[in-house]
């Protein structure tokens, strides 16, 4: 069964409270929201680091316009800087093998209720946002060279379509 965030988050602060007992804390808020839907990253097995760090960086710019509310408000520090909002709830990145991939775009395109971003492999190899979508437009949807899909939408539907991921490590 996979980790989830807020139990991640809470191994965490016990082990950085029982291995630094000086590290000032900061108050987490009393209980986690429950979103109704989930995002997630998955990623091919086999990319480089640079290349995963690229294809989840433009994903999540694609979910971040998928739908009106997803951002937070802006973040201000103690000396009044302001700095742009991010998206207001946690994102999983995932890897899985290519037939993964495949299977979870046609699932979720299948779906009005889900969001999808694709990055395919042409897209290393472009320099500029009309040449994506060319490289992308020029391939049917079944013989697209997935790479990367990000989704959002009902967290069961999330679920069910990447039955058989894992996280990234």
């Amino acid at each position: 069964m996979q980790e989830t965030y807020k139990t991640f988050l809470c191994r965490w602060a016990i082990v950085v409270a029982m291995t630094s007992p000086a590290v000032p804390t900061v108050p987490l808020p009393a209980a986690s929201p429950r979103f109704d839907t989930k995002v997630v990253v998955l990623l091919s097995d086999g990319l480089t680091a640079w290349q995963e760090l690229n294809v989840t960086s433009f994903l999540m710019s694609g979910i971040t316009v998928s739908a009106p509310g997803l951002t937070g408000q802006p973040y201000r520090d103690g000396d009044d800087n302001v700095y742009l909002p991010m998206l207001r709830q946690p994102v999983l990145v995932m890897t899985a093998g290519a037939a993964l991939l495949r299977a979870a775009r046609a699932k979720a395109t299948a779906r009005a209720d889900v969001a999808v971003a694709v990055y395919t492999r042409e897209l290393f190899a472009t320099g500029h946002d009309d040449a994506n979508r060319a490289a992308v437009a020029a391939v049917g949807a079944d013989d697209l060279d997935l790479v990367g899909v990000a989704l959002r939408g009902p967290r069961n539907a999330i679920d069910r379509m990447i039955k058989g991921a894992r996280l990234h490590d």
